[in-house]
């Protein structure tokens, strides 16, 4: 993939841009093996554990989310990142992104500007719109979050609403976030919709997931379809009677896992997504699941032992699930653990804290081209 923006030193966020895309994710598999390589001898060596190969993605026009730092001023907004001296650099024909939202972002910076909307200057720590926040689903509709420090410009976005769904009817989810704290976060706790659709679906082959504001879902649309079949072959190949779904977001493993007979539990700590979890799930009319909203350490460290499922998938953030979690695991009576990470260094550090399991099955999915970030999926059982 080529980059204007990379070549001209605007912006090095894509840390690969320029490698030959199969040197990206043959280093990535390359790094995945050497960090897994105690696991593995764990397990009995190399030809113990089955390596699929890895799952590829395009190489541009893949990220279903941009998160766009909004600058400049209100005659020549910026929307894309801040430079070393806190001012607007406009990325608003960034490659890494969807058709549909490379499309949109345009129109999104001419809107700020038609609006009039303030853009917040970091260093002055003045003004009002933040971020400008796009999601695209599979079937190509928006929703777009207009993160503001507070509540002064609503007038202004209501008013010229209509305005913007004329021109980018796509956007069939608007909301404007408010961040009234000065800190390095995307969002604040206050979501106030504009539209009178609400959320976003994620239409997956048969399954559906609804998508609220502060909800999470996988950025690589293609590859995480790839991730949910692979993790309900090898689920439905062990063929558990109950599984959890552990820090769920909206219910990705957990719906394409559910299956008559068996009972699944999709826990996680965001209320916005377990709404989205549970509404997916009702219109799919899938009475054996449920969800909650809980920390998924607690929620194992007070289950009762009746209740303890056959088969675990934690999907966890970049910090791993950690001592306490992997400490739970190995000391449970859970036959298999599906564990998939986008960071393979706290995968290794999980896995030797539960030297209970044997790792039988690893594939490296390339979620995020152009950068040095993968997902490794694993499949672990009770020796």
């Amino acid at each position: 993939m080529q980059c204007d923006y990379f070549d001209r030193g605007v912006c090095r966020s894509c840390t690969l841009m320029g490698q030959p895309y199969a040197d990206q994710v043959l280093d990535k598999e390359i790094r995945t093996r050497e960090l897994l390589r105690d696991a593995v001898e764990a397990a009995g060596g190399p030809s113990a554990v089955q390596w699929l190969p890895a799952i590829t993605s395009p190489e541009s026009g893949y990220r279903n989310k941009a998160k766009m730092v909004v600058g400049g001023s209100v005659q020549r907004p910026t929307v894309g990142i801040l430079d070393h001296r806190q001012r607007g650099v406009d990325l608003r024909h960034c490659g890494i992104c969807t058709p549909g939202i490379q499309r949109a972002l345009p129109i999104l910076a001419q809107f700020i500007e038609d609006a009039r909307l303030i853009p917040y200057d970091v260093a002055a720590r003045r003004g009002e719109l933040k971020f400008v926040l796009v999601t695209e689903s599979p079937d190509g509709a928006l929703m777009v979050r207009f993160v503001l420090r507070s509540e002064g410009q609503l007038p202004r976005l209501r008013e010229h609403l209509g305005a913007l769904r004329s021109v980018l009817p796509e956007a069939v989810v608007v909301t404007a976030n408010l961040l009234p704290e000065h800190k390095a976060v995307t969002e604040g706790d206050q979501e106030i919709v504009l539209t009178e659709q609400e959320t976003l679906p994620m239409r997956m082959g048969a399954v559906t997931m609804h998508l609220r504001p502060q909800s999470f879902f996988q950025t690589n649309t293609t590859v995480a379809a790839q991730l949910y079949a692979q993790a309900s072959a090898w689920i439905d190949e062990v063929g558990p009677t109950s599984m959890w779904d552990l820090y769920c977001g909206v219910g990705g493993f957990a719906l394409h896992a559910a299956r008559p007979g068996r009972a699944v539990t999709g826990i996680e700590s965001s209320r916005e997504a377990v709404r989205s979890a549970a509404q997916s799930a009702r219109e799919a009319g899938l009475a054996d699941v449920r969800f909650a909203a809980d920390d998924a350490t607690e929620h194992a460290l007070r289950a009762r032992p009746e209740t303890i499922p056959d088969l675990v998938v934690v999907n966890p953030p970049r910090r791993g699930i950690g001592a306490t979690l992997s400490d739970w695991l190995e000391r449970s009576t859970v036959d298999h653990v599906v564990y998939s990470s986008c960071n393979p260094v706290t995968l290794a550090k999980d896995l030797a804290r539960m030297p209970s399991y044997r790792l039988e099955r690893v594939r490296v999915l390339d979620m995020f081209p152009q950068t040095g970030h993968l997902e490794a999926v694993t499949l672990l059982s009770r020796r």
